[in-house]
C-alpha cells in the first residue's frame, strides 16, 4: 500500500498526517520538535507512525511533502551564512540605502536591522548594462581577476551573492562572473538575482537575492541531512518542500532558493483551510493558526487566499510571490511577564519546545498561555492522546509571580493573560481584515493550529463574527494542506509597456515564459496529473509605485491577448477593489508577466467514516470563563461526535491534536463533513 506524508514543523511540535493513496484511510501523529536539529524530530517521527499503526514494515511511504520553518528561523535568530556581495560599481551601499523607511514611525531610537553583508564584503566590479539591457561596459579578464582575489582575501565566507544592476534585462555579466567564481570556489553556494528574482526595483531584487545566498548554507546542510535520512529509510521517497506561494518543489530547488520558503509552514494550513470548505457553505474565511510559538492569520475570500509579491520579514525586505498571511508573536508558549511600567505583557518571547511551558514538566520554570488554561480548566491534563501528561502544579507555581505581583488571585491572573493574548490576536486580524476594507463581520472564523480552538470564540466575539468552523483535525491541518498541494513553479519577466502601445514585446514575453515552463513540466514538474499555466499581467498607473495582478486565467493550451478596453476594465476593477476608486483617463503600463505552472499531484481524499451514535461525556470540570467563579462543564471526545450532533452548553471538545472550548452562550453543531460548527451568540 502507497501512502503519502505531510510534516509540518512547528516551534513546539513536529506534525504527520499520512494518507493512503489507494483507500483514502488517514493517520495523524504529533510529536515534541527537535529545534537544535529538525530533521530530528521528522525521522524519529517516521519511525513511531510505523510502531504505532503498521508495526514496522507495513507503511509503505511513496512521497513525502514538508513545510518547514527553517528559514524563517534562521532569518529571524541571524543564523545564516557570512556573505560577500558582487555589485555594480556604484551601488556597494544599496542594501543600507534601501528605501529610507524608517523601521518605527513615531519611535526615532529604533534602528533599521544591520545588513545582511557586512561593507567590507560587498565588492563592486566596474561594469554596466543600461535600463535597455544593452551592455554599456562589459567586464574584462583583469576585473574578473581582481574579484577573485579580493573574495580570496575574506576570512570564512560561507556563501556569495551576486546582484548587478537591470540583470534582470540581461543576465550576461552576472552568468559570466558567477561561472568564474563558481570553478574559484567550488564549495560556496552562489547566488544571482537573475535567477532568484529577476524583476525590475534594484533594492527588492538586491535584498531578496541577499537574504537567499545568506539562508543557503543553513537551509542548504538541513535539505542535505533530511535527504540523507529520509533515503536510508527508503531512497525511492520523493521529498518536497512546501513554498510561501502555496505549492512543493523539489528539495534540490528548496535548497537553491531557500528564500522562498521564507512562509513555508503557515502557508500549508491556508491551502488546508481553503480544502476544508470546499464541501461547505463557508466559503469566505479567516483563518487562526495557533501554534506554540506564533499564530498565523490569513483572510480567504471565496475559498481563495490573496497572493502578496513583497513581504517584510524582521526589517528584510522580500520580492517573491507568498500566499499573504499576519503572523504574530503569540502562542500557547507565549511567556507572560509584567514590564518596568507594572503592565501584564504576553510574548512575542516562547517557552518552545525546550523547555516549554512550566506545566510541560521540562524544566520551564516561567509563565506561559498554556500554564493559563490549564489553570482555568480549558487544557485537559493529558495532550497528544495521552502520551503528554501536564503538571497542573507548576502551572500555579509559575503563575503566582504574576498573581503575586499584580496583587490578584492565580485565577484572575491566568485570565489576564489569555486576554491579553486574545487582544494580540484580534489586532492581527484585524490587520488582514478591515486595515484592508474588509469586514470580518461577513467571514467566518476557522481555528486550527494545536491552540487555536481554545481561544476561537473569545476572539470571534470581538471581532462579532458569528460562525466559526473547527476542521476535523485542527492542530496537523498543516501537514494535512501540505498532502493536498502540488508542484508548482513561477515564471517572471519584466517588460515594461504602456497599455496603449505595441502588445509584441507583451506576446514574444509569454512565449518565452510558456516555453520555460514546458521544460519545467518536462523535467521537475514531470507526474500524470493535470497540468495548469495561469497567467497574470502586473498594470499599474505610470507614476504609482507598486502595481496590481491582474489574472488571465489558464493558457496551457491556447492564449490571445484580450482587447485592451477589456484589460483597462480588469485593472479598473481591480484598483477600485484596493483603493476604492479609478481615473479612466490616466495612462496605464504593464510592468511585469508572470506565469504560475502548476502540476497536480494525485491525492485521494480522506476516508470519513459516518457513524451514529448519542455520545456521553466522558468527565465534567470545573472551567473558570470569568473571576467570579468556575462552570461545570461537559468533556467530550471528539471522535464520539456524529454528524448532526447539537449542543447548547458548556463544553470542551479533547482529540489528539487539539483542544476546543465552547464557552457560555455558544451553539454547537456538527456538519456531515465532521467539522465543528460554533455559532456565537
Amino acid at each position: 500500500m502507497s501512502w503519502i506524508i505531510g510534516v509540518d514543523v512547528g516551534g513546539t511540535f513536529t506534525d504527520f498526517c499520512a494518507r493512503n493513496n489507494n483507500s483514502g484511510e488517514t493517520l495523524i501523529h504529533k510529536r515534541p520538535s527537535t529545534p537544535n536539529d529538525p530533521a530530528i524530530a521528522i525521522l524519529n517521527g517516521l519511525d513511531e507512525i510505523k510502531l504505532k499503526f503498521y508495526q514496522s514494515k507495513k507503511l509503505q511511504i511513496s512521497r513525502l511533502a514538508h513545510g518547514t520553518t527553517v528559514a524563517t528561523n534562521a532569518l529571524l535568530q541571524r543564523k545564516g551564512g557570512k556573505l560577500a556581495l558582487v555589485t555594480t560599481k556604484g551601488f556597494r551601499d544599496l542594501l543600507e540605502i534601501g528605501r529610507q523607511v524608517r523601521p518605527s514611525v513615531y519611535d526615532l531610537q529604533v534602528d533599521s536591522p544591520q545588513p545582511l553583508v557586512d561593507r567590507r564584503n560587498r565588492i563592486e566590479v566596474n561594469e554596466r548594462i543600461d535600463f535597455t539591457g544593452k551592455i554599456i561596459k562589459p567586464i574584462n579578464k583583469n576585473e574578473l581577476v581582481l574579484l577573485e582575489k579580493n573574495i580570496k582575501k575574506l576570512k570564512n565566507i560561507d556563501g556569495i551573492a551576486i546582484c548587478l544592476l537591470f540583470s534582470f534585462l540581461n543576465s550576461s555579466h552576472e552568468i559570466l562572473i558567477k561561472e568564474k567564481l563558481s570553478k574559484s570556489f567550488p564549495n560556496l553556494p552562489i547566488s544571482i538575482s537573475s535567477e532568484v528574482q529577476p524583476e525590475f526595483r534594484e533594492y527588492e531584487r538586491f535584498s531578496t537575492t541577499a537574504i537567499n545566498a545568506y539562508l543557503q548554507p543553513e537551509v542548504g546542510m538541513y535539505m542535505k541531512n533530511l535527504k540523507h535520512g529520509i533515503h536510508k529509510i527508503n531512497p525511492n521517497i520523493e521529498v518536497n518542500i512546501f513554498q510561501s506561494s502555496g505549492g512543493l518543489t523539489t528539495i534540490t530547488r528548496a535548497s537553491n532558493f531557500p528564500v522562498r520558503m521564507a512562509l513555508s509552514g503557515p502557508a500549508a494550513g491556508v491551502v488546508g483551510a481553503s480544502e476544508t470548505t470546499v464541501k461547505t457553505k463557508f466559503r469566505d474565511l479567516i483563518t487562526l493558526d495557533m501554534g506554540g510559538t506564533s499564530t498565523d492569520v490569513c483572510l480567504i475570500q471565496n475559498g481563495k487566499a490573496e497572493l502578496s509579491n513583497l513581504r517584510d520579514i524582521s526589517g528584510f525586505r522580500i520580492r517573491l510571490p507568498m500566499i499573504d498571511i499576519n503572523t504574530v508573536g503569540a502562542g500557547g508558549g507565549s511567556i507572560a511577564y509584567i514590564e518596568n511600567d507594572g503592565l501584564l505583557k504576553v510574548g512575542p518571547i516562547s517557552a518552545g519546545a525546550v523547555p516549554g511551558p512550566a506545566c510541560y514538566n521540562l524544566g520551564g520554570v516561567q509563565p506561559t498561555v498554556s500554564d493559563a488554561n490549564l489553570i482555568l480548566g480549558r487544557l485537559p491534563e493529558n495532550l497528544v492522546g495521552g502520551r503528554m501528561k501536564l503538571n497542573k502544579q507548576k502551572a500555579i507555581n509559575s503563575v503566582k509571580q504574576i498573581s503575586k505581583k499584580l496583587k490578584i488571585s492565580i485565577e484572575q491572573a491566568a485570565l489576564g493573560i489569555i486576554g491579553i493574548v486574545n487582544s494580540n490576536m484580534t489586532r492581527a486580524i484585524r490587520a488582514v481584515s478591515v486595515e484592508r476594507g474588509h469586514d470580518p463581520r461577513l467571514f467566518s472564523l476557522m481555528p486550527f493550529g494545536g491552540a487555536g480552538g481554545l481561544h476561537a470564540v473569545d476572539i470571534a466575539r470581538e471581532l462579532s463574527i458569528k460562525n466559526i468552523i473547527v476542521p476535523r483535525s485542527p492542530g496537523i491541518l498543516c501537514a494535512e494542506g501540505l498532502l493536498l498541494s502540488n508542484l508548482q513553479e513561477t515564471f517572471v519577466k519584466t517588460c515594461r509597456t504602456s497599455l496603449e502601445g505595441n502588445f509584441r514585446d507583451i506576446e514574444a514575453s509569454i512565449k518565452e515564459l510558456k516555453n520555460r515552463a514546458q521544460k519545467w513540466f518536462l523535467n521537475e514538474g514531470q507526474n500524470v496529473g493535470k497540468k495548469s499555466l495561469l497567467l497574470f499581467i502586473e498594470m499599474r498607473y505610470v507614476g504609482q509605485n507598486y502595481e496590481l495582478s491582474i489574472s488571465l486565467g489558464d493558457i496551457i493550451k491556447k492564449y490571445k491577448m484580450p482587447p485592451k478596453r477589456n484589460l483597462k476594465n480588469l485593472f479598473f476593477n481591480n484598483h477600485k477593489k484596493s483603493y476604492g476608486h479609478f481615473d479612466p483617463q490616466a495612462e496605464i503600463e504593464i510592468v511585469n508577466i508572470r506565469l504560475q505552472a502548476i502540476s497536480e499531484l494525485k491525492s485521494k481524499k480522506p476516508k470519513i467514516k459516518m457513524f451514529k451514535n448519542k455520545p456521553k461525556p466522558i468527565s465534567i470540570e470545573d472551567v473558570w470563563f470569568n473571576s467570579k467563579k468556575s462552570h461545570k462543564t461537559n468533556v467530550f471526545k471528539r471522535s464520539d461526535l456524529p454528524p448532526g450532533f447539537k449542543f447548547k452548553d458548556t463544553a470542551i471538545i479533547v482529540q489528539e491534536d487539539a483542544t476546543t472550548l465552547i464557552p457560555t452562550d455558544c451553539e454547537l453543531y456538527v456538519d456531515d463533513q465532521l467539522n465543528l460548527v460554533i455559532r456565537t451568540n
